[in-house]
């Protein structure tokens, strides 16, 4: 008997001191940051999409290109069930299914990213520079770590054959 109230109070302790443990202690996202995280989230946004958001107030304006248009109304679900949100004002552009544009996305992935300094920014499930094709017309967006790589990125993106042009909108970090 006295072994068993031994084993009942150990048990009793031990749940009592790990419950706080799994509780939810964290603080919630600013909207921002809770917007941010659900697009990158997004399980088919990739290195051909490109998806930016404005919040003023509890309106949230969503921009960008995307391939699919699945991955538009995906966007426009996840952020409208944020929290706080009392509207979502949804300008993302879908852009035109094309074979053309999708052999110059390849073309344009192994320019950039199989050159050996910029591998890295291919890196990860959110690569950090995006390559958007539109009849043709690249446009780099995202970050790099310096200006050089920045640069390296728009030589690399005018070398492949079939491009009409391209818009460099890549972003130095701390700058």
């Amino acid at each position: 008997m006295k072994m068993m109230l031994h084993k009942i109070s150990l048990a009793a302790a031990f749940t009592l001191l790990t419950v706080p443990m799994f509780a939810k202690t964290s603080t919630p996202r600013p909207l921002p940051d809770e917007v941010r995280h659900q697009l990158v989230m997004l399980p088919y946004y990739s290195v051909f999409d490109d998806l930016g958001y404005n919040v003023n107030g509890s309106v949230v304006t969503l921009y960008g290109s995307v391939r699919q248009p699945w991955l538009k109304s995906d966007a426009e679900h996840a952020v409208k069930h944020i929290a706080g949100v009392t509207q979502v004002i949804d300008n993302i552009k879908v852009l035109p299914l094309s074979p053309m544009d999708d052999r110059i996305r390849r073309a344009e992935y192994n320019a950039i990213f199989r050159f050996s300094s910029m591998y890295r920014y291919a890196m990860g499930a959110n690569p950090s520079i995006h390559i958007i094709v539109d009849n043709g017309h690249v446009t780099l967006t995202g970050v790099v770590a310096n200006q050089g790589d920045k640069n390296i990125a728009y030589v690399r993106a005018n070398g492949v054959p079939g491009v009409f042009s391209v818009t460099n909108d890549l972003r130095v970090a701390n700058e």
